[in-house]
């Protein structure tokens, strides 16, 4: 396939429209000639050096990725940026990539992935980024408690970058923004959630959370953002002839 071809599949699964006003990421090719041929695609985080490399040493064409090298606004292409740049470029390696887009699509976005995690049904938009929601609220089939939750997300309260259990015991509802959407706990108390799944943790939020009576899992940014990339991987290759792979990077925070 030709890489504009690739870019048509990925723009028209991924709602890159409906958050070009909202989202400050550049979504969508940042980097290729839309006319080379593409036979193997990369799928990784985030767009960094050891990405870059292990996509070069897996023969992959194209690199897809959740966090890409352009957020919106020019900068300066020295340092860090520059290296990662220019690597790209002598590797003739595509850059594709899709933020918001890839936390809120419904099917094989970063939160459906979590909620299919957990089991979450009865699912409906939840949290407002600027007018648009991005994230997932429903509810589980039977209560559980939280031990349960963490280990539908194969994460321990160790491994977790936070766990704050100071709502119901049993959990029946819940709502889902992946990354840095820690201070959006506001509106799982807004709407009267058991519990709050998202990615980061900031020291405020504690007050937050034993205050209004919410239990909070902060997953890891890292790890609540592979659930998307694996699911467009998995879908890219049931869907086409191409070969896929995923570079895994974690972070661990």
């Amino acid at each position: 396939m030709q890489l504009s071809e690739v870019v048509t599949y990925f723009n028209s699964l991924l709602p890159i429209e409906e958050v070009a006003r909202t989202d400050y990421s550049l979504n969508g090719l940042q980097v290729g000639d839309p006319g080379a041929e593409i036979h193997k695609v990369a799928f990784a985080v985030d767009a960094c050096m050891a990405s870059f490399q292990r996509a070069a040493q897996a023969e992959a064409q194209l690199l897809c990725v959740h966090h890409g090298l352009f957020w919106g606004k020019p900068i300066a292409i020295t340092g860090e940026h520059y290296r990662r740049v220019k690597y790209v470029l002598d590797q003739g390696l595509a850059l594709y990539a899709a933020h918001l887009p890839l936390d809120m699509e419904p099917v094989v976005g970063n939160n459906a992935g979590i909620a299919d995690a957990i089991g979450l049904k009865q699912r409906a938009p939840f949290g407002d980024y600027h007018g648009v929601k991005i994230g997932v609220k429903g509810e589980l089939p039977s209560e559980l408690n939280i031990e349960d939750v963490l280990k539908k997300l194969e994460i321990t309260r160790e491994s977790a970058l936070g766990v704050l259990p100071f709502g119901p015991e049993r959990i029946k509802s819940v709502g889902i923004i992946s990354g840095g959407a820690d201070k959006e706990v506001g509106q799982a108390l807004e709407e009267g959630l058991d519990l709050y799944i998202t990615g980061e943790l900031n020291h405020q939020v504690y007050h937050t959370c034993i205050e209004g009576g919410i239990n909070l899992i902060s997953a890891g940014h890292y790890h609540t953002e592979t659930y998307g990339v694996l699911n467009l991987m998995k879908k890219l290759g049931s869907e086409t002839d191409l070969a896929t792979t995923f570079v895994d990077v974690p972070t661990g925070l």
